[in-house]
């Protein structure tokens, strides 16, 4: 372990991060089992602060434990997928809402470098792509100076990305993805002029055509094909 993890973060920590990133981008599957000795191993950690970290991500959903301590990542579930769109639709235009009316100069600023080179998400994304892509919108978030709003979405956001990439599994098309583009230079723009009605429209129909509403639909769908 190098001498800055030492210094900057407890081994619990540590591990945290590293398993996170593993979930978050794919390396460790939904579903998948998680064996905590070899995993330590490739980490340098014991797996004394490897089962915290695996806690503390239970308690974020990402993981389940069990009685005898054994530990798998959690499967993707459409009614988690349904529920996630349901809160998003209603509080991301609201968050939008009110950043066009409450950002400031550092705001604007903050919302216009996290848009600088944002792309679509490719079908097969980094956690760097992941995290732009979260940076855009939390700027947004914090532009509405609401911190118990600004807190929920971000409470909110690992658990979407895995539905994320459960969506782009099918290519969305260029036409799809260029659509994103318009709609994310749409508020920065809605925000920056302090229009907050365009600003909450714009985002409706963001989350309205987001990844997220694409793995409600895929996983509704295998459902309904499981049942037949």
């Amino acid at each position: 372990m190098s001498e800055s993890v030492q210094t900057f973060e407890t081994k619990s920590d540590f591990a945290y991060r590293q398993v996170r990133d593993r979930i978050l981008s794919g390396e460790l599957g939904p579903g998948s089992v998680i064996q905590q000795r070899e995993l330590a191993s490739l980490i340098g950690i014991s797996t004394t602060p490897l089962r915290e970290a695996l806690r503390r991500l239970k308690s974020e959903g990402l993981v389940e434990l069990d009685a005898h301590r054994d530990a798998r990542v959690s499967p993707l579930r459409a009614e988690e997928a349904r529920d996630l769109l349901e809160i998003r639709r209603s509080l991301d235009p609201l968050a939008a809402a009110l950043a066009a009316e409450r950002r400031t100069k550092a705001d604007i600023q903050a919302i216009r470098a996290a848009a600088d080179g944002l792309a679509p998400l490719p079908s097969h994304p980094s956690v760097e792509q992941l995290v732009a892509h979260r940076s855009f919108h939390a700027a947004i978030y914090r532009a509405s100076h609401n911190d118990l709003l600004i807190e929920t979405l971000e409470g909110l956001w690992d658990k979407a990305d895995r539905y994320r990439r459960l969506a782009l599994r099918t290519d969305r098309g260029q036409a799809a993805r260029d659509q994103k583009t318009k709609e994310h230079n749409a508020l920065v723009e809605c925000v920056a002029l302090g229009d907050s009605a365009g600003a909450a429209q714009v985002m409706r129909e963001h989350i309205d055509t987001s990844l997220g509403a694409t793995a409600v639909w895929r996983l509704g769908h295998s459902d309904t094909a499981a049942d037949a």
